[in-house]
């Protein structure tokens, strides 16, 4: 199998905490780091947090997602970059949509609300739509997020209403409490329905992350790695993971499956570079 391996790598998320595990990175300079690190051994696109210096608390604020992009950039410039949009914590549009001015080439779309364990990402059609019309402003792709088939209806529902443009980029996300888990039939009914032209790739939450990968990379699909979604090396818990660790394993698995890794600049060109930029903007 040669067709190219996307890496969606995803050093921190909104939960992690240095409480939790000491390798995760929250500060602007850690994520830069790691973020670079992580393009010397072989990333594609990096979804990215933000977090509060003080507090390391989640955040939205424009001027420290600027000084994360600006520091990837120094050092990674072809890098794909995907800023979260999230819900989970702040479900205002201002504030969900503020680092949209900025200009990422990608940021993260989830198609519904939906309960984690202890909390509920809220996204209502109102919010989505809003946010979807924003980035098509911005020049910005959508990262389209989907936790269950349900999802991904809706997203057919915005691609016929034209609020939704191709190429499709779809991150399928297993494991969650309330969503789809891993398993090859629930999967396979997901990838029956997705548009014919989107490119895809599995994440995997907790223990279901090694499993989800192993899947994707097995099937022609691409993966998203990192802290954000699996704290741990092994399934029994045992050994804390560094987002390093867990992508140089990836390799790994890549290598056994002769799948080499599509380059951030090929998965650019596709069109997922931010439009600005790709003009030269």
């Amino acid at each position: 199998m040669s067709n190219p391996l996307i890496i969606n790598f995803t050093p921190t998320g909104m939960v992690p905490t240095k409480a939790m595990t000491p390798f995760i990175p929250i500060s602007v300079t850690e994520i830069v780091e790691q973020v670079h690190e992580a393009y010397e051994i072989g990333i594609t696109l990096v979804h990215l947090h933000a977090r509060d210096e003080a507090d390391g608390a989640p955040t939205w604020k424009s001027e420290i997602y600027g000084s994360i992009f600006e520091g990837i950039r120094k050092h990674c410039r072809d890098l794909v970059l995907c800023a979260s949009l999230s819900g989970r914590n702040y479900n205002v549009f201002e504030k969900r949509s503020e680092v949209l001015a900025l200009r990422p080439d990608m940021g993260s779309l989830t198609l519904s609300s939906l309960n984690f364990t202890t909390q509920a990402s809220t996204n209502s059609p109102e919010m989505i739509q809003q946010l979807a019309l924003k980035m098509l402003e911005e020049g910005v792709h959508p990262e389209l997020e989907v936790f269950d088939l349900g999802m991904l209806h809706y997203g057919h529902y915005l691609i016929r209403k034209g609020i939704l443009k191709p190429p499709y980029y779809v991150n399928i996300i297993l494991g969650n409490i309330a969503g789809m888990q891993t398993n090859l039939a629930e999967i396979g009914i997901l990838l029956a329905q997705l548009p014919s032209d989107a490119v895809w790739a599995l994440g995997g939450i907790g223990q279901q992350q090694l499993s989800a990968n192993a899947i994707a990379i097995a099937s022609g699909g691409g993966v998203r790695i990192g802290l954000e979604d699996n704290l741990y090396y092994d399934n029994e818990r045992k050994e804390k993971a560094t987002n390093l660790n867990l992508l140089k394993r990836i390799h790994e698995l890549a290598a056994v499956f002769e799948r080499p890794m599509m380059t951030p600049a090929e998965f650019g060109e596709m069109g997922f570079y931010n439009q600005f930029r790709k003009a030269g903007q």
